[in-house]
């Protein structure tokens, strides 16, 4: 017997339409610390009773979601007939929001369909709370899909590092700076705004030293009105020389840098130093902290030296309809020598594909799996 009519024995036609929508839910939710997920709760019949998805680190998970619209449509007549059906493996720890699996538990849910394994240790366990708990359990519907949909989040859990998006903000022609350093403004200001937007959701921002030196960033979110957003970033320098004791990353912050890399708390998301180039040794110790999305802003080595890595798991460019010639560059050599080495990478499907801000693009993409960047060439 196949193993795709091994699958077709074990779920419903009802149950596999239930999880590609919930494939298609899950995509409209945003990258970062958390993975795209999406829940549908079907009756025995396998009518859809309600549907939800996760809308970013804070908020409610999928299946909460999927519950509370339950909730508001008038609940279960029969709960323990009813199927949840989920693109991960319900959570079993305490974050900023309960675990999932107990709010199934609560629910009277008597039946879970989920399509893949969560990586992530602290969070996993959901699926044998469920089983010993009596609720029937099954795994694997449309796992591969769901793996695609996450692969990049699930490197990084597996991995026990942070999620990491790298915005460049640039000219047609790659360039992040003219020949005399001016680079303010090569976007627009929608493009700027988004990307304000973006550092209000992520947990941290990293630049090096040298951008500190010549840019002197703030690294701060401001809100739409031009004001503070009410989430900060973490504020990170990377390399191994100081960073000046007036420069505007460390405002609002206590004292001076701290060798041993430990966050000052002040104003804001905080002021953090980490003396190393590594950008691997630079995620162990953002894990440390807590740390669950990093986005890395330049300057251009460090960004060079986390793709050289394989560590971006989102690009984010800002494109500008500009041509600067000489300048500075958005990327420092990769150590590319040919183009078979080339680093390929494709749209995410779940961004929506290119956005129009103003007259510039915003380009999302992630990573090319390998066996997508095989390519036939001829003459």
């Amino acid at each position: 017997m196949s193993a795709a009519t091994e699958l077709a024995d074990l779920f419903s036609a009802a149950e596999t339409a239930a999880m590609e929508e919930a494939l298609a839910l899950a995509a409209r939710g945003p990258r970062g610390a958390n993975p795209l997920v999406g829940a549908i709760v079907l009756d025995a019949e396998g009518r859809t009773l309600a549907t939800g998805h996760h809308r970013g680190a804070g908020t409610a998970h999928a299946e909460a979601d999927a519950l509370a619209n339950l909730r508001a449509a008038g609940g279960l007549a029969d709960p323990a007939g009813a199927t949840m059906v989920v693109t991960l493996e319900p959570c079993n720890h305490q974050g900023r929001t309960g675990p999932c699996a107990q709010a199934i538990l609560d629910a009277g849910i008597g039946n879970v369909v989920y399509a893949v394994a969560d990586p992530h240790l602290p969070a996993a366990g959901g699926a044998e709370r469920l089983r010993a708990a009596g609720v029937q359990v099954r795994t694997g519907l449309l796992g591969s899909a769901a793996e695609e949909l996450n692969g990049r989040w699930f490197a990084a859990a597996r991995a026990g590092r942070p999620f990491v998006t790298l915005k460049l903000a640039q000219s047609m022609d790659g360039r992040i700076a003219a020949a005399d350093g001016t680079s303010q403004w090569i976007t627009s200001a929608e493009s700027r705004a988004d990307g304000h937007a973006l550092r209000s959701r992520v947990d941290a921002i990293l630049v090096g030293t040298e951008t500190v030196l010549v840019d002197n960033p703030r690294l701060n979110a401001r809100a739409a009105d031009g004001g503070p957003a009410a989430r900060q970033p973490l504020r990170v320098v990377l390399g191994l020389r100081d960073t000046p004791a007036g420069a505007a990353v460390r405002t609002g912050n206590h004292g001076g840098t701290h060798d041993g890399g430990a966050v000052q708390e002040g104003a804001g998301g905080g002021f953090l130093a980490l003396r190393t180039r590594s950008p691997r040794q630079a995620l162990r110790l953002l894990a440390g902290h807590g740390v669950g999305h990093l986005m890395v802003e330049g300057g251009s080595r460090v960004a060079a030296a986390f793709l050289a890595d394989d560590l971006v798991d989102e690009l984010i460019i800002y494109l500008a309809p500009t041509l600067i010639g000489a300048g500075l560059p958005a990327l420092a050599d990769l150590g590319i020598g040919t183009l078979s080495e080339a680093k390929r990478w494709r749209w995410d499907a779940a961004a929506g594909g290119p956005q129009l801000l103003g007259l510039d693009l915003k380009l999302t993409l992630t990573p090319a799996p390998a066996a997508a960047t095989t390519t036939e060439e001829g003459h």
